[in-house]
């Protein structure tokens, strides 16, 4: 059958992406064929499209959506047609219509939880997940600072980090994401040019430090987030807005407390049927239980996924932005 797709044929910028008509043949063995009602954008769509993450061309993009199974391929008894599914995962192509897709990497969308909510919460609500259960466990009375804090990961992990009981310092581009943030459970705000972070945070720890520094912005912040940490404190990075973070010296460690750096990356968490259930169980009853709300901001029809690029490389957006097929 003919479905429609961003396709990428070269690295740059928004310009190079390509809304084309592909072939896509029936599932295989094993796989079923979603129709996608909505799928998520996230930064990391962007270093692949740029080639800081590069990949191999030509290659479609996105790696999060929702929609409905219209085929099942041979062998698949744990969905059927008409059921209502989500997935995150590799190889991107969930910038599509359309697209058939390994049936035990797929989940089933719970009640109460949109197709919208669904494309949105499962790569970002995944990895809020691994960053503070698995990275570094939030313990109640923990305090946390995050950077993007009105984004798509840093607006849920802000919202279920105060759930745990953990105070949640948020950095954020301007004074309209500082209200965001503030709303979402940030106890206090810093705005991301401020010229002392690590100053900052000491005078709101009492001179101590957070016990943990979630960083998605790379380059630009390591050495302020490894600043800001008390001693034996953990920095997560886990994302390059800025540029991917230079090499530095052990020892650089050693001389802040004995700190701890880890760069974590979602799909070691989920590399098996088992565990991305495991993950997703936990991550619905968070949203059941109130520990974090999807705040869907922004929507943009598939055809324009360049401009929602430069959106949110602009950073236009908060919270969570689908794109409709």
């Amino acid at each position: 059958m003919q479905t429609q797709a961003i396709l990428l044929h070269e690295f740059g910028g928004p310009e190079v992406l390509r809304y084309e008509s592909i072939e896509l043949p029936e599932p295989g063995a094993g796989e079923i064929r979603i129709r996608h009602t909505a799928i998520g954008l996230n930064l990391i769509d962007t270093y692949q499209r740029s080639g800081l993450y590069p990949l191999e061309l030509p290659s479609g993009l996105g790696s999060e959506a929702a929609g409905v199974v219209e085929a099942v391929g041979e062998g698949v008894d744990s969905l059927q047609l008409g059921d209502r599914v989500a997935y995150t995962g590799r190889p991107p192509m969930a910038y599509s219509q359309a697209r058939n897709w390994p049936a035990d990497r797929a989940v089933a969308i719970p009640d109460g939880i949109s197709d919208e909510e669904a494309a949105a919460v499962m790569l970002k609500g995944l990895t809020t997940w691994y960053l503070l259960h698995r990275s570094y466990v939030v313990q109640p009375g923990d305090t946390i600072l995050l950077y993007a804090a009105a984004g798509g990961v840093g607006s849920l992990a802000t919202q279920w980090a105060t759930h745990l009981g953990a105070r949640v310092i948020g950095i954020v581009s301007n004074q309209a994401k500082a209200e965001v943030a503030r709303q979402h459970g940030c106890s206090d705000v810093l705005m991301a040019d401020d010229g002392d972070i690590p100053g900052k945070v000491r005078q709101l720890t009492d001179g101590e430090g957070v016990a943990a520094v979630y960083d998605s912005v790379g380059k630009d912040s390591f050495w302020d987030s490894l600043d800001s940490l008390r001693p034996h404190g953990t920095l997560v990075s886990f994302g390059n807005a800025s540029g991917a973070v230079e090499p530095f010296a052990p020892l650089e460690l050693a001389k802040r407390g004995s700190l701890f750096v880890t760069r974590p990356v979602l799909f070691d968490f989920i590399s098996t049927p088992e565990s991305l259930r495991e993950a997703c169980a936990v991550m619905f009853k968070a949203i059941a239980d109130g520990a974090m709300k999807i705040h869907v901001n922004q929507r943009y029809p598939l055809a324009e996924a360049a401009q929602a690029h430069r959106d949110i490389e602009a950073r236009k957006t908060t919270g969570s932005t689908v794109l409709l097929p």
